[in-house]
């Protein structure tokens, strides 16, 4: 399949019909919004705006989410219109994140490499207690207040486990890398998340086991692709088994109390 047909769908599944657990999905007619049910990080996933309606959009979300007291995310993709969104998005208080590469592997050509047994030890957490040992890896990766996620993934694990997997890779006993796959009932495509390796345990294999392990579920579970907002270190790690780009992102967050003050 060719990359721009991945592309159209990518965009159908993923981003004009998103539904996401713990998120209620509302439909407008320039705007696909996901609102947080759990917390107050709710996202505006597609939209289809011009040079004559971008900034009344833009004004109308940023007051919507402002009144839900909730921080916004606003995911521009390079191939969304009109040409200078991102421009309008700072103008209206958003801050741009770094910018991301969205590549995908049609499953049906995953290589032999991905679908052989893994030997690191790879572990799915399924309780929300066993998060401690994820939390501990990706905190010291990307420090910063996550409290929000670990609330999110608890509740999903309590709630709806079928949504989402878990895994913790271990070298020596000592919990060494991280993943998460997230899975939805009406999409072909999987999506990867959340890979991180303490820097002095890289180089052993461990971020390409995890990759072996959810490719290998989302086979058993039916997905057709896997997608990922790969940064520059994942990158070449995924392309070297297959991935390819469809396009690349940057979120934009509209922080609650930062736009207050």
């Amino acid at each position: 399949m060719q990359v721009s047909e991945i592309l159209a769908l990518y965009d159908r599944h993923e981003r004009q019909e998103a539904d996401e657990p713990g998120m209620r999905r509302e439909s407008l007619e320039d705007i696909v919004r996901l609102i947080d049910l759990r917390g107050t990080e709710s996202a505006v996933v597609f939209s289809r705006l011009s040079d004559h309606t971008a900034d009344e959009a833009i004004a109308r979300e940023a007051q919507y989410f402002g009144a839900l007291g909730h921080n916004l995310e606003w995911k521009l993709f390079a191939h969304d219109a009109p040409g200078d969104l991102h421009d309008r998005l700072l103008a209206h208080g958003f801050q741009a994140e770094d910018e991301e590469t969205i590549l995908a592997l049609d499953l049906s050509e995953a290589p032999a490499q991905l679908l052989s047994p893994v030997s690191p030890d790879i572990r799915r957490i399924t309780r929300p207690t066993d998060l401690k040992d994820f939390t501990r890896v990706r905190e010291a990766v990307w420090p910063g207040r996550h409290a929000w996620l670990d609330e999110r993934l608890a509740g999903l694990l309590q709630t709806d486990p079928q949504s989402l997997s878990v895994y913790v890779a271990y070298a020596d006993g000592v919990p060494a890398s991280t993943a998460r796959i997230q899975f939805s009932n009406h999409s072909p495509f999987a999506s990867l998340w959340g890979g991180a390796t303490l820097p002095e345990l890289r180089g052993r294999g461990l971020y390409s086991g995890l990759l072996a392990v959810r490719v290998q579920e989302a086979l058993r579970r039916g997905a057709r692709f896997l997608t990922i907002d790969a940064t520059p270190m994942s990158r070449p790690i995924v392309e070297k088994f297959g991935f390819r780009r469809l396009t690349t992102a940057t979120a934009h967050v509209r922080e609650v109390a930062a736009a207050e003050g």
